[in-house]
């Protein structure tokens, strides 16, 4: 009967450390729509986005010049990518019931469609859009934006 102890909780300690690096990536959306071609860059790896993928904080996502992608997030917003378009998500927190609401977007270059969700309802403040010269505060629903 020890073996099996021992052989169980060695299994545990393995499956621990196989989730543990997943785990420092936190989920905050997920990918509805992709065409053409589209990737993600993720603690140093370039990623193909399909569809149904998520997306995690910290994630830069990048199309081609036949690319473009919808996003939806945890608090509902949703964005759009066109091509030759490149975003940083460089803060996400949702968690409405203890107050701790965040979304800071990056745009790096191209064109995004910003449809708001519950967190810019909820703590408008905290939405923030940043971009080469200048940063957008939302405290409406729906921006587009382009940025050569």
């Amino acid at each position: 009967m020890r073996p099996t102890i021992v052989n169980l909780f060695g299994l545990v300690l393995v499956i621990v450390g196989l989730v543990s690096p997943v785990a420092a990536y936190a989920f905050i959306g997920v990918v509805k729509t992709v065409e053409g071609g589209v990737v993600i860059e993720r603690g140093g790896e370039t990623i193909t986005v399909d569809t149904g993928m998520e997306i995690m904080q910290a994630d830069v996502v990048r199309t081609d010049r036949h690319g473009s992608v919808g996003m939806v997030f945890s608090d509902d917003t949703r964005i759009s990518m066109g091509p030759n378009t490149e975003i940083a998500v460089d803060d996400y927190l949702f968690e409405p019931l203890e107050e701790k609401l965040s979304f800071v977007l990056r745009l790096i270059r191209g064109t995004v469609s910003f449809l708001s969700g519950q967190i810019t309802k909820l703590s408008p403040e905290s939405v923030q859009l940043l971009m080469p010269a200048a940063t957008i505060g939302v405290r409406g629903t729906h921006v587009l934006i382009k940025v050569d």
